[in-house]
């Protein structure tokens, strides 16, 4: 596993939190970064994508003007910003590449995953 996601945790509903996505293997500035959440019981769906051609995009409703993607060129670190956290928004959270600069919107396309991080929201 070469990309390594990190800061989950546990936060009640209104809460913050900011995922990271890093490597030491590649530089991630030649890769579109797609983050993606697998809810209980729930298939994984993508949730954000920063490549290179157009700005980041965010694929479901219920996170958008929450979740924010960012990338540190400086330390090859892709983020999600995750702001006023819900219960629903509980579920393991996966950073993936794919080479290029697009951001396809099916997890199938893209080819290399992070471990995961769980995100649980509850009070």
């Amino acid at each position: 596993v070469q990309l390594q996601a990190s800061g989950g945790g546990s936060v009640h509903p209104g809460g913050s939190l900011r995922l990271s996505c890093a490597t030491s293997a590649f530089t991630l500035e030649h890769f579109a970064i797609g983050w993606f959440r697998q809810r209980p019981g729930k298939e994984r769906e993508g949730i954000s994508c920063l490549g290179n051609v157009a700005g980041p995009t965010y694929w479901p409703d219920s996170v958008k003007g929450r979740f924010t993607i960012s990338r540190d060129k400086v330390k090859n670190t892709v983020y999600l910003q995750m702001n006023t956290l819900k219960p629903e928004d509980t579920a393991v959270y996966y950073c993936a590449t794919v080479i290029g600069g697009l951001c396809p919107f099916g997890p199938s396309e893209y080819d290399n995953w992070g471990q995961g991080t769980l995100v649980t929201v509850s009070s």
